[in-house]
């Protein structure tokens, strides 16, 4: 798979099929339309690809920093997993932001990207303030010589499938649904930093991670999860919160890995949450907390 990055660089040797999109998560339903695409661009001899944006969209129209499901580095794990051929990279920028709907279909997929077939979703908007949608897409089309796919909804549980939903099942904790509308668990990347190290005079010592990136963070609670280390995974349990039974304020994401006894401080781990156990609790004795945590570990141990 090749990751191209267009500022300085243009496809000049290919005709290509795109899938166009924020594709926050890769979920279910963006894996229905970039395999659609793969499809359609291999009965038409086309090369396929997939436009991302550096940075996330919305942070820069909304200049705030918004809640992501997957970092570039997923997505180009789970892109790669699907068949991509090519991935085109650009900065959302204000320049970009400002360019018209016209702009952006001739600068960038018909003079930079040589593109013949454009598959989008039923919502997708493009150009300056999403002025675009998908019937001018394929008047463009027609203008510039290239097909465009628009797919209808995905639907799950009487639900149409989107990231926004998926985050908010996420704050929810509802992992499990949130984990069938993505197609694989929900998981954050990050360093392990130090902490107050109070799980190692528990006899529970954790990783404290530092998100890589602004991941949406799942309710305060206990998850069951998995935790990749290097290239093994091993069980464990998550506590998303301010830890009250010793008064903290600040929220963290603390694994505690079942047998596992490495040093990974400084090391990135990737934790995938598979189910919500139980609320954050203030106990009354860390002897109390101590029977509770052993509770949650043979909950795990007996998957």
């Amino acid at each position: 798979m090749n990751i191209i990055d267009l500022k300085n660089n243009a496809n000049k040797e290919s005709d290509y099929a795109v899938a166009l999109g924020n594709f926050d998560g890769l979920h279910i339903g963006h894996s229905i339309l970039i395999k659609d695409m793969i499809d359609e661009g291999k009965k038409r001899g086309l090369k396929n690809s997939v436009l991302i944006f550096k940075n996330y969209t919305k942070s820069v129209v909304y200049n705030k920093n918004s809640e992501m499901l997957t970092s570039n580095e997923q997505k180009f794990i789970l892109l790669e997993d699907m068949g991509i051929d090519t991935i085109y990279m650009m900065n959302f920028d204000k320049d970009m932001m400002h360019l018209s709907p016209e702009d952006f279909v001739k600068n960038i997929l018909v003079d930079k990207m040589r593109i013949k077939l454009v598959a989008v979703g039923f919502n997708y908007s493009f150009g300056y303030k999403a002025q675009g949608k998908g019937d001018l897409l394929a008047k463009l089309g027609n203008k510039y010589n290239f097909d465009v796919k628009i797919l209808p909804p995905v639907y799950k549980d009487g639900l149409i499938v989107s990231s926004t939903l998926i985050k908010d099942l996420i704050r929810e904790g509802n992992i499990s649904k949130a984990n069938s509308f993505l197609g694989r668990p929900f998981s954050m990347a990050g360093k392990v930093i130090y902490g107050k190290r109070r799980g190692s005079s528990l006899g529970f010592p954790t990783a404290n991670m530092e998100r890589k990136i602004n991941f949406v963070v799942p309710k305060n609670g206990v998850y069951e999860t998995s935790t990749i280390v290097g290239d093994k995974e091993y069980k464990s349990l998550t506590n998303i919160g301010s830890n009250p039974t010793f008064n903290n304020n600040n929220i963290t994401i603390e694994t505690y890995i079942l047998n596992f006894n490495e040093n990974i401080y400084g090391k990135e781990i990737t934790v995938n949450f598979l189910r919500y156990l139980r609320e954050e609790k203030k106990f009354s004795t860390k002897e109390e907390l101590i029977i509770q945590m052993h509770k949650d570990v043979n909950m795990v141990k007996s998957d």
